[in-house]
């Protein structure tokens, strides 16, 4: 999970990423209203997924949609997920030492590429929906890839599609072509906010003790490679992708061509986002027709997050989000669960995956045949 981090340089394609990082934080100190207004954006865009990829995560898991199916995470993999993130993290700051990093960036460029025009196409197809003209022609397409022939095949790719989706990838290609081409922050911040709205949208964890198990091994990942270690952030820095939300500190003075940046990672987002999302599940769950503990979480991670920028100002150095992110996101509703008597319905209260919800409606049916 990258830091919240300030004075960092994002090339933009008009200079080159080693002379971006090691000077801009020392040619230009940001004025108090550039400060302000770059902390309080990065608020913003981190809350925006959050609140509204929870909402949508609602009807997500009630979908039948295979582009709409969450992925559920257990307990087992959210006590993996520390481990393969600090391998993965580790790696890749042991490429950026032996290789070039130039080289590396490219190839990461093209992967980012791809996956972002796919994520924003994703988020754009609802708003396509309700803007596309009525009496358009909107054509149905299939993709269908097969292995074998006969009784013996097996499909590998079936993917129904329409002309709207086919509109939604024309305008992500273009966004993606300026990323390629320029690596400019608002088109980097475009593909971030779509891998963060997706993310809270179809990650489930299935329980709250899951999410408990997740927040807690990353909250030591996150300080340990942050305050252990210059990894964390020699990664973030020099990592060209979008897996991280950036606003310039001097966009007063510099305009749209600002290279001053202070940034929040996507994993600060995500994964407090997911464990918010589940809360709203739950207070749906209850059919009381209030949100209590999603607005509760939600508003302890603006808390959180506020807290953390706060310290990183004061002290002048990166911090480790989720620091401070985990102990008020799961502190907060747990003290209000503990409050309301509903503690042990909350850590009872278990979400099932999709392939264990068809095999309960399957079992079901046969049940009722007999």
């Amino acid at each position: 999970m990258a830091d919240v981090e300030q004075n960092a340089a994002v090339p933009d394609g008009s200079s080159n990423g080693s002379d971006a990082v090691n000077g801009t934080a020392g040619r230009f100190v940001s004025s108090a209203e550039g400060t302000a207004l770059a902390y309080g954006s990065l608020l913003l865009m981190a809350l925006l997924p959050i609140f509204f990829g929870a909402l949508k995560s609602v009807g997500c898991s009630k979908s039948k949609s295979a582009s709409d199916m969450p992925e559920t995470i257990t307990s087992r993999d959210a006590a993996r997920f520390p481990i393969i993130a600090s391998c993965t993290l580790f790696g890749l700051y042991l490429f950026f030492k032996i290789f070039s990093q130039e080289y590396i960036n490219l190839l990461l460029s093209m992967y980012f590429f791809v996956l972002g025009i796919l994520a924003l196409s994703h988020t754009m197809s609802p708003f396509m929906c309700r803007v596309f003209p009525a009496n358009w022609p909107n054509k149905q397409y299939q993709l269908l890839f097969t292995q074998g022939s006969g009784e013996s095949k097996e499909e590998i790719v079936n993917y129904e599609f329409d002309t709207k989706d086919l509109i939604c990838l024309g305008i992500s290609s273009v966004v993606g072509v300026w990323y390629v081409l320029k690596k400019h922050w608002i088109a980097n911040n475009l593909f971030g906010l779509a891998f963060a709205l997706n993310g809270v949208e179809l990650l489930h964890l299935n329980n709250v003790s899951t999410g408990c198990i997740l927040l807690g091994g990353l909250f030591v990942y996150d300080v340990f490679w942050v305050f252990g270690t210059n990894v964390m952030v020699t990664v973030a820095k020099s990592f060209e992708a979008p897996i991280k939300l950036v606003f310039p500190q001097d966009l007063l003075e510099k305009g749209l061509g600002a290279s001053n940046f202070a940034m929040l990672g996507l994993g600060d987002i995500v994964i407090p986002g997911i464990f918010i999302a589940l809360l709203l599940r739950f207070d749906v769950s209850l059919k009381k027709n209030t949100r209590t503990y999603f607005y509760t979480s939600f508003l302890a991670y603006i808390f959180g997050l506020g807290l953390t920028i706060f310290v990183m100002h004061t002290f002048k150095h990166a911090q480790p989000a989720l620091l401070y992110l985990v102990p008020a996101c799961v502190g907060f509703p747990v003290l209000l669960a503990l409050f309301k008597g509903e503690l042990t319905e909350m850590f009872r209260y278990e979400e099932s995956s999709p392939e264990e919800a068809s095999l309960k409606v399957e079992i079901t049916e046969s049940d009722k045949d007999k």
